[in-house]
């Protein structure tokens, strides 16, 4: 175990801390699964999905892309759903070239690395669907490294703009005035448009500057004569349980 030197341990704690945000990197990260298939019903009882696709972005501590990581994964328990290769573009052929699950998330894993990192994702689902699958299939690995990284970035958004709804990622980007860049439902891009949203969320400013329309739905001062619905149906929808 390293040991602190005599300068680090007379160190305040606010200034380790600093130096410690100083060295955080970020990963944003999604996912995309299959159903595992009907004919595996012990299976089923404890997982009903299989991740096919990890992509992920890195920033640098200021929040600069830094690297990225995208794989397929070989599902387990059934070949891939015809809605799901029309959701995601992802084909058995495609998978069939990946490894299994134990190899593929050990491969994330080991491209976090060991440096100090957040890792977001767009709500808890895919935080759920890893401990699960590695309850399954990797029975030895320690849930807390994911509890200890994982932060839910859709409810720090919906949080800072006081949303009671939460916000698809598609509809997010359109209150911030950004197209989707790629192929939704494609992990990597879904993960890097992800990673637009955190960038802008470290400039204060900026970002209250860029919802602004959002904030003004949420807090009137007029009424309201522009269509809510121009900026997106979901707050259109929450305007009316204002």
């Amino acid at each position: 175990m390293r040991r602190a030197s005599c300068m680090e341990a007379r160190l305040p704690w606010w200034f380790l801390w600093k130096a410690q945000e100083e060295q955080m990197n970020y990963v944003v990260v999604d996912l995309e699964m299959n159903p595992v298939s009907r004919d595996y019903r012990e299976v089923r009882r404890t997982l009903r999905d299989e991740v096919i696709e990890f992509g992920a972005v890195r920033l640098d501590a200021s929040f600069a892309q830094e690297s990225t990581f995208q794989c397929y994964v070989r599902p387990q328990y059934g070949p891939i759903r015809k809605q799901i290769t029309a959701l995601t573009g992802i084909t058995q052929e495609k998978v069939d070239g990946g490894e299994i699950f134990e190899k593929q998330f050990q491969a994330f894993v080991d491209w976090v690395g060991d440096a100090p990192t957040k890792i977001y994702s767009w709500s808890m689902s895919d935080i759920k669907q890893l401990k699960n699958e590695c309850r399954r299939k990797l029975s030895d690995f320690d849930l807390s490294w994911l509890d200890s990284r994982w932060v839910d970035l859709q409810q720090a958004f919906d949080d800072r703009l006081g949303l009671h709804n939460s916000l698809a990622l598609k509809h997010a980007l359109g209150a911030m005035d950004r197209n989707f860049e790629g192929t939704q439902h494609t992990a990597l891009d879904d993960a890097i448009n992800t990673s637009a949203i955190l960038v802008l969320m470290q400039d204060d400013a900026k970002f209250r500057k860029t919802m602004q329309p959002v904030l003004d739905i949420l807090q009137p001062k007029e009424d309201l004569t522009s269509s809510i619905g121009d900026l997106c149906p979901e707050l259109a929808a929450l305007s009316k349980e204002l």
